[in-house]
C-alpha cells in the first residue's frame, strides 16, 4: 500500500543515510516492499525530500526542513493520506490513513503554528488542540479542503 510504503521512507530517511534511489529501493524490497524505481522517484516528490549533507559530506536524502518548505510537504502529505477533520470547541479529531497518523503530526508540529497547543498522535487519528475555537474551526476548513 502507498502509504504503508510512504511511511517506511520517512522512517528509513530519518534512521540512514541514503545517498541513491537505487539504495532506498533496496531497503524498501528487504522490508518487504515489492515496487519499482520510478514510483521511488514519486514518493520522493511528494514527501518532499531533499538531499542535504550529511556529517561526513555525503550527500543524502533527508525530510524537508521546518522552514518554508516543510509547509508544502506538510499539505502535500496530508492530501495524500488525509481522510477527515472534525472539530468540537477548540479542538480537532484528523484522521488519516492506517499508519500514517505519526508522519502527519509530525510534519504538523514542524510548522510551528503559534495556534496549535498540542498534537497527540495514533495509528490513524490525529488529536488537536487549538488556542480557540476559531483556530479550530479555520484550520479544520483549511485541512477538508485539502481531502
Amino acid at each position: 500500500m502507498k502509504e504503508d510504503r510512504r511511511q517506511a521512507i520517512i522512517e528509513l530517511v530519518k534512521e540512514q543515510s541514503i545517498e541513491t534511489q537505487e539504495e532506498l529501493l533496496d531497503l524498501l524490497q528487504k522490508k518487504g516492499f515489492s515496487t519499482t524505481q520510478a514510483t521511488i522517484s514519486r514518493d520522493i516528490r511528494a514527501l518532499r525530500l531533499v538531499k542535504r549533507h550529511n556529517e561526513n559530506g555525503k550527500s543524502c536524502y533527508a525530510l524537508s526542513g521546518t522552514g518554508g518548505s516543510g509547509g508544502v510537504k506538510f499539505y502535500a502529505l496530508f492530501a495524500d493520506v488525509g481522510k477527515s477533520v472534525k472539530s468540537a470547541g477548540n479542538m480537532l479529531v484528523i484522521q488519516c490513513a492506517p499508519g500514517t497518523a505519526n508522519a502527519v503530526c509530525a510534519s504538523l508540529d514542524g510548522l510551528n503554528w503559534e495556534t496549535i497547543v498540542g498534537t497527540l498522535a495514533g495509528d490513524d487519528t490525529i488529536f488537536c488542540v487549538m488556542k480557540s475555537e476559531q483556530d479550530a474551526a479555520q484550520l479544520r476548513d483549511k485541512l477538508n479542503r485539502l481531502i
